[in-house]
Formats: C-alpha cells, structure tokens, sequence
C-alpha cells in the first residue's frame, strides 16, 4: 500500500511571515511546499523539496504562471495544450514534474487524465470541493504510474479525498493557516498512513540452543513502550513478534529504543508491507514498530549492530504450518505470547503460545506476490 502524504502550499505573504508556518511543517514530517517566490530562503530552513515554475527546483510545475494562477487553455483537442506540451518537455529534460489543474468542467477533468499519464504528481483544485470528479478520476488513473494530490481546506476536506473510493488519493495540499492546522492535518495523515498486521498465536514445538552466529541489533531513533517489538523471521512467510528491550532486567538496563532482531539472514518487515534482510539495516533507514495488536508505527534506524552470539532455534506450528525462527540466546531477548506478556527465550517451553504474522503469499525481494515458495 501506498503511504499517504501532505503537501503545503505557502500563503502569499512576505518571506517572514510565513517563514514560521513552513518552519512547523518541516518539524511535522511535511517537507513538499509549493512555493514561486521564495525557493532560496526556504532552502535556508531545512532539507525541504520545493516545489516551483523555476528551473531549479526539486519538483517542476506546469499549470500555473508566475503568479500562481492557473494556465489552463483548453482546446478541442486536448494534445495541443499548452500543459501538456510543457509537460513532456520537461519530463524530456529528466525533471519530476507535477501538474495544477483547476477542476471546473469535464474537459478539466479529461486533461487530469491526460496530464496523469505523463507526470509524476497531479494537484487537483476544485472551486466547490463537493463536486470534484475525484472518483473518476482516481479510476482512470489508478493503473498509472502518478500520485494525485487533493487541494484541500481543511481536515474534513482531507478526509474526504484520502478515503474516496476507499482507494483515495495519494495525498493532498493545503494553505496553511496557523501551526496547529499544519499539526492537525500532519497527524491525521500519518494515522492513515498505519500499517495493521493480524497477529496469530503460534504453539511452540521445538527449542534448541545452537551454536553463534553474526546477530543484529536494531536500535532506532524512537522510545518504544512495553508492548511493541519487530516482526522479524527467518521465513518471510511467518514473522515472529520480537519485543523490545523496553523491560527492565536484572543483568541489564532497559534500552527501550532497541530490538536485539536475529541473525543476518532473517527477514524484517519495513514499511509498504515489504521485508528486508536484516543485514541490511543500516542507519536512516525506516523500519515498523509492531504492538501486540498488530498496530504499526515508522520508526528511523539510528544504528545496526552486528556481533557473533549465540543462537537459539525456536520451533513454532499455525494450522498444520510448521515454521523455524532462530534468535539470539540471551535473557533480554523475550517473544509475546496470547496473554501480551513478554516472554523471554530462556523460559520458553514446548506448548507456549507466541504471536506471529502469517503471510498467505510468498515473497519476491521483499514483495509479496501469489507464487508457491517452499522455506525450511
């Protein structure tokens, strides 16, 4: 699935005026602004993807003039538009390019259509948002290679167009009002970009001590609570709920921004339902942060360690499903069983329960896809 996003579109007011409010959405995880004037002094603020007509800018628009009014002149036939031609030049150029489309007839619609089909991100703004042909829209576009971005006022504005046809568009931009709409819209978004897994209780068969192995600790840039951990495996097909080092122990203190995951080989699962090899993990990447809900959050991996350690093999049954997990042998290394509690591997036995992601479909670098694969 796609990850939902948020645009800002800076008001028209001097630089210091809304120097604030393009301050706050960088700190709120919004870091796209559609800006004409400005593309300098917003550089100064941080590592923010401008949006513009100019020619340096990270994301090429086409549709508006330098005033930020709409361009569109629409002829019978569409090809000879003056968006579309400005379009596939600059694609032509190697430039990510987004189109802003004013929404207020059927041809305005068709040309979205057109336009989506050549660049990278399409705006589209409607003068009464009640009767965007979002739907269309969003059906005709949904096998192309686009993100469609909503213009919006407001939250309720943003709600609608993220779940239209329960698809929704990719994301939507708005003109900020203050700092605690550009928060409100910036939490809303993340919450409907959450990933839910449906845990399943597990029945432990087997365990085994082995010998060591080249083990890998994730510590991210996030506190993690009692209840959250990784999904992590060596079958990508069944991800073990590895909890956090969040508890305290009588050997070592809590470090409650880590999870000591497995060996290099294993599978960890990333954001956008995909898994990774766990060797390679490496610093500023984005890993998922699971509770015993099967409830999600994007963590950033601040650090991966890799040391030898020994192993243990733990040995789990679903439904006739039989699957292997190796881990490292230590008592702060802990699992979670039906009850949510945190168990460690040093006290599990045969006939434990344990949760665990059961994936139906096998995957292909990291992808799920409908294909037998055979993991043993």
């Amino acid at each position: 699935m796609k990850n939902k996003f948020a645009w800002i579109m800076s008001p028209q007011k001097d630089w210091e005026e809304k120097k604030d409010l393009i301050t706050t959405s960088l700190e709120s995880g919004i870091d796209n602004v559609l800006d004409l004037k400005d593309i300098d002094n917003i550089r100064k603020v941080g590592n923010i993807n401008v949006v513009s007509t100019d020619d340096s800018s990270d994301i090429y628009l086409v549709g508006v003039n330098g005033e930020g009014d709409s361009t569109l002149e629409l002829d019978e036939n569409l090809e000879i538009s003056k968006d579309l031609s400005d379009a596939k030049k600059a694609k032509s150029e190697g430039k990510i390019v987004c189109a802003f489309i004013k929404i207020t007839n059927k041809k305005h619609e068709q040309l979205a259509v057109a336009l989506g089909k050549i660049v990278d991100y399409v705006i589209l703004v409607g003068t009464d948002w009640t009767v965007i042909p979002l739907e269309n829209i969003i059906a005709d576009l949904q096998k192309e290679d686009v993100n469609i971005i909503a213009a919006v006022k407001n939250i309720d504005e943003a709600q609608v167009a993220i779940e239209t046809l329960e698809i929704g568009t990719d994301g939507i931009i708005f003109e900020p009002k203050n700092p605690n709409q550009i928060k409100e819209i910036a939490e809303f978004i993340e919450s409907r970009t959450t990933e839910e897994y449906d845990l399943k209780e597990a029945t432990i068969t087997n365990i085994k001590s082995l010998s060591s192995g080249d083990r890998v600790c994730i510590d991210t840039t996030s506190i993690m609570e009692p209840g959250e951990g990784m999904l992590i495996g060596s079958y990508s097909k069944a991800l073990f709920f590895v909890h956090s080092e969040s508890l305290e122990s009588e050997y070592v203190a809590s470090r409650p921004f880590r999870v000591n995951a497995g060996p290099v080989q294993a599978y960890i699962m990333v954001p956008g339902n995909k898994t990774r090899y766990l060797s390679e993990i490496k610093t500023g990447d984005e890993v998922l942060i699971v509770n015993s809900e099967g409830k999600t959050r994007k963590a950033l991996v601040g650090r991966s360690k890799i040391e030898k350690r020994p192993l243990i093999l733990i040995e789990a049954e679903y439904e006739d499903q039989k699957f292997r997990n190796l881990l490292q042998n230590a008592e702060t290394i802990r699992l979670v069983n039906q009850n949510n509690e945190a168990i460690s591997v040093s006290s599990l036995k045969k006939g434990d329960k344990i949760k665990v992601f059961i994936e139906e479909n096998a995957r292909h670098f990291g992808i799920s896809i409908e294909e037998n694969i055979i993991e043993q």
